[in-house]
């Protein structure tokens, strides 16, 4: 997969960036690189902290073939592990996927990730990737509870553009691996371990199973009864 990276100093958002240029004019698969974003977005009403120059904040624009749109899931599989396998040779401790996709270092966040699919039919027309990664910066100034960068955890200022080159060759080959969904599954966060979790009325001990394939997660509670929950319908508790 071929992209055209265009990098540029400042955007309140790059997953708006590449939508409204897609939308003047045709274009393949293509990544946008901002040094800084004035208001980065999170899922939902979320921002995103993220000091000027010093990580990487850009959005892709794909075209994927052949994705049902009841099978979409797949984009959050592969686009997590290709982060995760691109992140682990800079950081000695493991890093893992918290369901459905902000990447983890134990129990502190170092990326998170927003997907915007466009349907044609019961097809993916296209999809926005929105990533920010936690690289060179040092002091978190939000009241996020737990941001951590690659220079925290090792002490080492990384390259940028060589770190995002290493992501997007990574993301390539994911796209043809057969087996992403089984390591996007072994990658998860507490996955097998008894841990605590809310929803909106409540709050409950159960161990984490399973990732189903439509994205639902799959919980076992303390009296062995199965329970599946949708994308933000629980929380983890760290």
């Amino acid at each position: 997969m071929e992209f055209k990276v265009v990098h540029i100093e400042e955007t309140d958002s790059t997953n708006r960036w590449l939508k409204d240029y897609s939308a003047t004019q045709p274009v393949e698969d293509m990544v946008v690189c901002a040094d800084y974003q004035t208001a980065g977005k999170g899922c939902g009403a979320n921002t995103w902290e993220s000091e000027r120059g010093k990580n990487l904040t850009f959005s892709m624009l794909i075209h994927p073939k052949g994705i049902p749109a009841n099978q979409q899931f797949h984009i959050t599989e592969v686009v997590s592990v290709a982060l995760c396998k691109t992140l682990q040779p800079y950081i000695y401790n493991k890093v893992e996927i918290k369901w459905p996709n902000d990447i983890y270092v134990d129990d502190k966040k170092i990326c998170g990730i927003l997907i915007e699919n466009r349907l044609q039919g019961v097809e993916i027309k296209d999809c926005i990737i929105g990533i920010g990664l936690n690289v060179n910066q040092t002091v978190f100034k939000s009241d996020a509870p737990n941001p951590v960068s690659i220079r925290q955890l090792t002490g080492k200022e990384i390259d940028l553009n060589e770190l995002l080159k290493a992501f997007l060759d990574c993301f390539d080959k994911e796209c043809n691996n057969k087996t992403t969904c089984f390591e996007y599954r072994k990658m998860l966060f507490r996955k097998g371990k008894d841990s605590l979790y809310k929803t909106k009325t409540t709050c409950f001990t159960a161990r984490l199973m399973d990732v189903l394939p439509d994205g639902r997660l799959l919980l076992v509670d303390k009296e062995g009864l199965e329970h599946t929950y949708a994308f933000k319908e629980v929380q983890f508790i760290i």
